[in-house]
């Protein structure tokens, strides 16, 4: 006498088993999902120097949000969307292009701190960073750091010595000429629509005490965390030339136990 199947054996008769195309578009739908997400809700960034330290460290590898505050769209009623606020860490494109190894204009993304809002009032006194006549609460932070004596009083009584475009000072002869005009009783004020950034460590950052306001247009997003940071020295990522790349890239596979910070990992950034 035959012994009725179990319905065990009969789902396992049954089960069919994933073909290769079926197990490519798995992995096509994983990369379409990850490419959307980097394309138009996050973006990665490395910080390349060390002015937000110790905020931002040279190798933290971060997260941007680049929904919160871009303009509202209406297939996504359901994002909270709102404008900078002061205090914010801002990923933005530098509102000036640099030079790149051919000496053709290129436009930076770099990432600060924003300090001035629009119709901000803004000057710094013995090292010190008033907004509007009060004292802003991170007005401290980066004095630890040396400064070139020639420097000095242009960045801690800013803007009390107006920028002068001299080779090799990062400052454009378009923000030298402009700057004047911003200037009310020993205040720099901030223009409708523009900001004002500035690194953490404030005697190691060109920001827009160098090169001028940054347009609401140019800010990207907001660095939310860390998901990866790995030592590096200031200015080491901004190598270029598939050399260098290459180089770094052994680097990290041999030493990438030892030299990756795990304590930052997933640190929020604020």
């Amino acid at each position: 006498m035959t012994k009725p199947k179990t319905q065990g054996a009969a789902e396992k008769e049954t089960r069919v088993e994933e073909t290769p195309f079926e197990f490519i578009a798995s992995i096509c739908s994983v990369l379409v999902v990850g490419l959307f997400i980097l394309t138009f809700l996050g973006q990665n960034y490395v910080i390349p120097s060390g002015s937000m330290e110790n905020t931002l460290l040279v190798g933290d590898h971060v997260l941007v949000d680049r929904i919160t505050l871009s303009p509202p769209t209406k297939w996504a009623p359901f994002v909270h969307y709102r404008e900078p606020k002061r205090g914010d860490i801002l990923v933005f494109i530098k509102p000036v292009p640099d030079p790149d190894a051919n000496g053709q204009p290129q436009y930076l993304d770099l990432v600060k701190r924003l300090v001035g809002l629009p119709g901000d009032h803004i000057h710094l006194h013995d090292g010190l960073v008033y907004i509007n006549g009060v004292p802003y609460p991170l007005a401290k932070t980066g004095l630890d750091t040396p400064v070139d004596p020639d420097e000095q009083t242009f960045l801690d009584e800013f803007p009390a010595v107006a920028p002068v475009p001299e080779p090799g000072n990062l400052i454009p002869d378009t923000w030298a000429e402009e700057f004047p005009t911003h200037i009310v009783n020993g205040d720099l004020v901030v223009p409708p629509g523009e900001y004002f950034m500035m690194g953490d460590n404030r005697h190691n950052s060109a920001d827009s005490r160098f090169w001028g306001f940054v347009p609401r247009a140019n800010i990207i997003g907001r660095p939310l965390f860390n998901y990866w940071s790995f030592k590096a020295q200031d200015g080491q990522l901004e190598q270029t030339g598939v050399g260098s790349q290459i180089a770094w890239m052994g680097h990290v596979a041999l030493h990438f136990f030892t030299d990756t910070r795990w304590a930052r990992t997933f640190h929020v950034i604020r």
